[in-house]
């Protein structure tokens, strides 16, 4: 199994950047490929050119580095998304990454007066948003429900991709760094479990579907 795991922070040092390379690990130990995506360090340009608009409007071709991201993408099998939440959303850069690269024609298909293609059915995508605060506070102001409908709906269902799982981790901030790592090693070693063995994992879910839902608030940031 290949696994592209996308991160976006411009610090090399940060709980985000951690918790992706921590992931990475964790499949490889278990005999996985392993692509790592680092937008910051690689530049990526995240903004909407005239190229993108006119790809969007069925005109031109795809600009080359949309081509090189979804060559990575079609490579892989599982797709992890690690980013820190910005305004209950994630950061521009991935934003705009997935804005130029998850495109009609790719992602989906959709012409006027025909039916609407889903077309990353064979992919499953994993998130892992890092978090300043507590999960208490993200249920009370319906942070996670947002989330589902703008990204876990409006994104990857939309496209027909399957989600694997979402695990958040709260209060990056404050709490102790112990804590913090025995919470990621932790993370790391579960969502490494699903990539490795999709099998097992469905299985499990489907024979314990409360687990899934508790990926949210007990995996803390």
């Amino acid at each position: 199994m290949t696994t592209l795991v996308v991160v976006s922070h411009s610090d090399p040092q940060s709980l985000t950047q951690h918790v992706a390379r921590s992931t990475s690990d964790a499949i490889r130990n278990l005999g996985g490929d392993v692509d790592i995506a680092d937008l910051h360090a690689e530049n990526f340009d995240p903004r909407f050119s005239k190229a993108d608009v006119n790809l969007f409007r069925g005109k031109g071709t795809p600009p080359a580095d949309v081509v090189a991201e979804q060559d990575r993408i079609d490579r892989a099998d599982d797709l992890i998304l690690v980013f820190p939440m910005y305004w209950w959303s994630m950061p521009a850069l991935l934003k705009g990454w997935i804005d130029r690269v998850f495109v009609s024609g790719w992602a989906y298909e959709f012409t006027p007066g025909s039916e609407f293609v889903k077309k990353l059915d064979r992919l499953t995508v994993h998130l892992i948003p890092v978090a300043g605060d507590d999960a208490e506070s993200f249920e009370r102001h319906g942070v996670y429900e947002a989330f589902q409908t703008q990204i876990e709906r409006g994104i990857i269902e939309y496209c027909g991709a399957t989600l694997g799982s979402t695990t958040f981790v709260h209060e990056s901030d404050t709490k102790s760094p112990d804590t913090l790592a025995a919470e990621i090693q932790d993370l790391s070693e579960s969502i490494a479990a699903r990539v490795a063995y999709p099998a097992t994992a469905a299985s499990r879910r489907r024979s314990d579907i409360g687990q899934l839902t508790l990926d949210r608030p007990v995996t803390a940031q």
